[in-house]
């Protein structure tokens, strides 16, 4: 569909919606502001969904017309700029800048590839090592950004093997994506999910409780999806034959050193790195929010006589953007709670379908709404408050649905356009990767098996950790 067909359609959408809801004998149920809600919301996703404007300015919009329309106060819109997880995210970019100006991915990474002896070694090697960045680069992209050069690298060594190239190249990506799931600042769908079920519920999950249940996932689907990127990108006869990556080749790369010893910067935020991880991890033991504990690691971080970065240069990477996306999306989040608007559109739903046949639902609307959206917050921003007002309807635990989506809608491979990070490796630059049609064969069979296994932890492993499928 072309860019003026989709924008013609939601068009037509909105507004049809829309003049629905402008006459009071439709939907008696419904009140003014309940109606200004659903109006703004139909309009904010087709925008989203059939233009090409950018979501941070939609979601900016749609904030400003619910508060201008007296549906929420000022204080409202511009207080989800204060929230803790909006801070954490802050925080968490300037560690994360820390950590890329001293070097030490490029030794994590010489350090685990370089042990690779076999095709299937090095693909679960490289897996590992991409999950273990979530707990240090937030959002996908970063990572995308900061794993490029050790792809560059890895082509170089294995340019006679064409296949296990391409194989790299989809690889990277898939894994990036899937392992997001790990930590809580691994997306900012994470904690537009969380300000959601805060604000709807009550119920706080903090960053222990996220990597608890998203940590066991996240390998589990990481090494899944390597082994299927493996299967469905090489053939036998390449999988058989012997690697060896070694330091140099990956020195090359790099604009710090891989081997030798640690420089003095190195060891600093290393111990920074592990310190801020660890009391994130033991949350319930010193109560310390962490918000507070990211702010003080990026303190340290950018200070004159510890850091390794200047505070300047640190906030130049931090996403404004996106910051901006995810406290206006939280503000619609509050509208549809607060108006009834939410609580409206699920009564509409079956009153008995079972908590498997709902999760099902959910996992699978999930699983296919980046087909539509392409932005993954603008997915959560979208499906959570629904999903946690359905929830309660349903009988099932609306943590365990709003957890279960979000991690479903983090499969996102089907197109190139549909994640920032599939775009940046389907096309770089003297290095064989991948086409639409190696997308397409890997989404129809990693969609299914990546949906399946949420669908597993959200009825079998997440109640043995203390989130029931019911209340």
């Amino acid at each position: 569909m072309t860019l003026n067909l989709r924008l013609a359609a939601a068009l037509c959408v909105a507004l049809s919606l829309c003049a629905l809801l402008a006459v009071p004998a439709n939907f008696p149920a419904l009140g003014g502001d309940a109606r200004l809600t659903l109006a703004v919301f139909a309009l904010a996703t087709c925008a989203w969904i059939g233009t090409p404007v950018d979501d941070t300015y939609i979601a900016l919009g749609a904030g400003l017309a619910l508060t201008a329309t007296g549906v929420i106060s000022s204080d409202t819109l511009f207080g989800t700029l204060g929230d803790a997880t909006v801070w954490l995210l802050i925080c968490a970019f300037v560690l994360a800048a820390a950590v890329a100006r001293t070097g030490l991915a490029g030794r994590a990474a010489a350090f685990l590839v370089g042990g690779a002896r076999t095709v299937r070694q090095l693909t679960h090697l490289t897996t590992a090592a991409l999950v273990v960045t979530a707990f240090a680069v937030p959002a996908t992209s970063g990572r995308a950004a900061l794993a490029l050069p050790v792809f560059l690298a890895l082509a170089k060594a294995l340019a006679d093997r064409r296949r296990l190239v391409v194989m790299l190249a989809l690889l990277f990506p898939t894994v990036i994506l899937l392992s997001a799931v790990a930590t809580l600042i691994g997306a900012g769908a994470h904690l537009i999910t969380v300000s959601v079920l805060w604000e709807a519920t009550g119920d706080r999950i903090g960053f222990t409780q996220w990597l608890l249940l998203g940590l066991p996932l996240a390998v589990a689907s990481s090494h899944l999806a390597a082994e299927t990127v493996l299967l469905t990108t090489t053939r036998r006869a390449d999988r058989e034959g012997p690697v060896h990556i070694t330091a140099e080749e990956i020195q090359r790369h790099s604009e710090s050193p891989v081997t030798g010893p640690w420089t003095q910067a190195e060891k600093r935020c290393a111990l920074l790195l592990a310190t801020v991880v660890a009391l994130w991890c033991s949350e319930p033991l010193h109560q310390v929010s962490p918000a507070v504990v990211a702010l003080i690691g990026a303190v340290v971080a950018s200070s004159p006589a510890l850091g390794t970065v200047g505070l300047k240069d640190a906030l130049k990477t931090v996403p404004w953007s996106l910051l901006l996306f995810m406290a206006a999306t939280m503000a619609m989040g509050v509208a549809l709670a607060d108006s009834g608007a939410a609580k409206w559109l699920v009564s509409g739903l079956p009153g008995h379908v079972g908590p498997a046949a709902f999760l099902g639902v959910v996992v699978a609307v999930s699983t296919a709404a980046h087909l539509v959206l392409q932005s993954r917050s603008a997915r959560s921003s979208v499906l959570v408050p629904l999903v946690v007002a359905a929830a309660v309807g349903a009988g099932v635990n609306p943590v365990t649905a709003a957890l279960a989506s979000t991690a479903a809608a983090g499969f996102c491979h089907t197109l190139p356009a549909s994640a920032k990070p599939v775009t940046l490796f389907s096309d770089v630059p003297g290095v064989p990767t991948y086409t639409p049609r190696d997308l397409l064969r890997l989404s129809a069979l990693l969609a299914p098996l990546t949906a399946a296994l949420v669908l597993f932890f959200a009825a079998a492993v997440w109640p043995l950790l203390g989130v029931p499928v019911t209340r």
